[in-house]
């Protein structure tokens, strides 16, 4: 850990020896950590009530309320919160007592300063773990459906320009654009060529979540502030603590909440729900949206002071119909990283071109869909239009392939509808549930259609 990152962590340090005390703190605070320090037990819990720790050197054997009490305290309400717990007594059964509370580790005084710092170093290693692994599930998902920032087009290299100019500043960034072009990549972007990008970046789909639970999630709770909240919980906002807090959708968030927002947004101060402490976080905010917040605002649905805070500097990344010289590049890249088969499967010229004619509302998302879906529906190596199943586009090509074998002025609505669910049926070599999410019905609507039409 540098000493950059050192700089973003508070200790709190226990213990009634007035001396060991001082020459701790001096130590520590050499060492470019945030240090607290407090004579008791009793002092300790309220010091942990009131600003958020991430590791405490705790004495065992105080007045009024010892070590081990403080630590079940903190373990219990707190459990994020590292503890390394300080004796001048070499009693194993002490020390099992203590890793069985949940403490890191157990030191006897006098101990070497270089021992106690290897100590933390290896505590704090442990809470950064910790933190990764609970955000492991949302950021593996997150990830698992990003590809790479591909373009050559001169509206795309713009905005990698300006992303590339902003990331080492710490300036709050606005990212818009349409639904699926990829604004959480260039967020994503942003953080990696950012001085924070060894601290985590934390994402929250704004528009996910109800308002009810959206707080606790940016915020935290407090134990009891809510029927459910049996614990103290962390808020993504204290996770993301010197890192990227990155608010997708943000445009999404209630009016309820966006003061207490601007509030964090403006000051660094926080509260958890149902908490009366101030906390503080060192947080870079980059935000994105698909609506025009200037219109929001006009609306009285967006607050103009919060919208000020977020678009310091705002990026608008262009829709894919803007840029279809690209759509080479991602299809080819998404083919060959993003499909599993035992041979990458090529476009034709004439898929190619297919493709570059269509105009793409649902942008790059809507591309790799589509790709998948062809790549599925091929049976040789290389994808033809016939295997690319698009709105309108693809209806031609299966009016085409029905009035060639029937005149239609010949053929009844329920006719044609039964060729139409029997060459879907074909296409998909009889996947009747990838067939019913093509047709947009459900399997039980297919079901009934393939027995009322007698398809084989």
């Amino acid at each position: 850990m540098n000493r950059d990152q050192r700089s973003h962590i508070r200790l709190l340090h226990v213990d009634d020896e007035e001396a060991f005390r001082q020459q701790i703190r001096e130590v520590l605070i050499y060492e470019d950590y945030k240090v607290d320090t407090v004579i008791d037990g009793v002092e300790a819990i309220n010091a942990v009530q009131s600003k958020k720790y991430d590791l405490i050197l705790l004495d065992i054997s105080m007045p009024k309320v010892d070590g081990i009490e403080v630590l079940h305290f903190v373990k219990k309400n707190y459990p994020a919160t590292e503890v390394i717990m300080l004796t001048g007594v070499d009693d194993l059964k002490i020390a099992v007592d203590c890793m069985k509370e949940g403490a890191f580790h157990y030191l006897t005084k006098p101990f070497l300063i270089d021992e106690l710092s290897q100590v933390i170093e290896r505590a704090l290693d442990h809470k950064i773990l910790k933190n990764e692994n609970s955000l492991m599930r949302s950021e593996l998902s997150r990830i698992s459906d990003q590809t790479e920032l591909i373009g050559e087009s001169d509206s795309f290299k713009t905005v990698l320009s300006i992303a590339s100019r902003v990331a080492p500043t710490d300036s709050s960034v606005l990212i818009q654009g349409p639904s699926g072009t990829g604004k959480e990549l260039i967020a994503d972007f942003i953080h990696k060529n950012s001085s924070r990008s060894s601290m985590p970046l934390v994402a929250i789909n704004c528009a996910a979540i109800p308002d009810t639970l959206l707080e606790s999630e940016l915020f935290g709770h407090e134990k009891g502030a809510f029927t459910d909240a049996r614990t103290q919980k962390q808020g993504l906002i204290e996770l993301a603590d010197g890192g990227t807090l990155f608010l997708d959708e943000v445009g999404d968030i209630s009016t309820i909440i966006q003061p207490k927002l601007l509030r964090f947004v403006q000051t660094g101060e926080f509260r958890r729900v149902g908490g009366n402490s101030t906390l503080h976080a060192d947080v870079r905010i980059i935000s994105a949206t698909n609506k025009d917040l200037r219109e929001e605002v006009k609306q009285t649905r967006f607050r103009e002071d919060l919208l000020y805070r977020l678009n310091v500097i705002t990026l608008t990344v262009p829709p894919l119909r803007e840029r279809k010289s690209d759509i080479p590049l991602l299809a080819r890249n998404y083919l060959s990283k993003k499909i599993k088969a035992k041979k990458t499967k090529n476009l034709s010229a004439a898929s190619v071109s297919f493709l570059m004619r269509y105009d793409w509302p649902g942008n790059v998302r809507e591309l790799e869909n589509v790709l998948e879906s062809a790549a599925i529906l091929s049976n040789g190596d290389e994808i033809e239009p016939k295997d690319i199943l698009l709105p309108n586009m693809q209806s031609n090509f299966m009016n085409q392939a029905i009035t060639s074998t029937y005149p239609v002025k010949d053929v009844s609505l329920k006719e044609l509808e039964r060729c139409h669910i029997g060459a879907v049926l074909q296409n998909v070599s009889g996947d009747k549930k990838l067939a019913a999410k093509l047709l947009g019905i459900s399997l039980k609507t297919l079901y009934t259609k393939i027995s009322h039409y007698n398809l084989k």
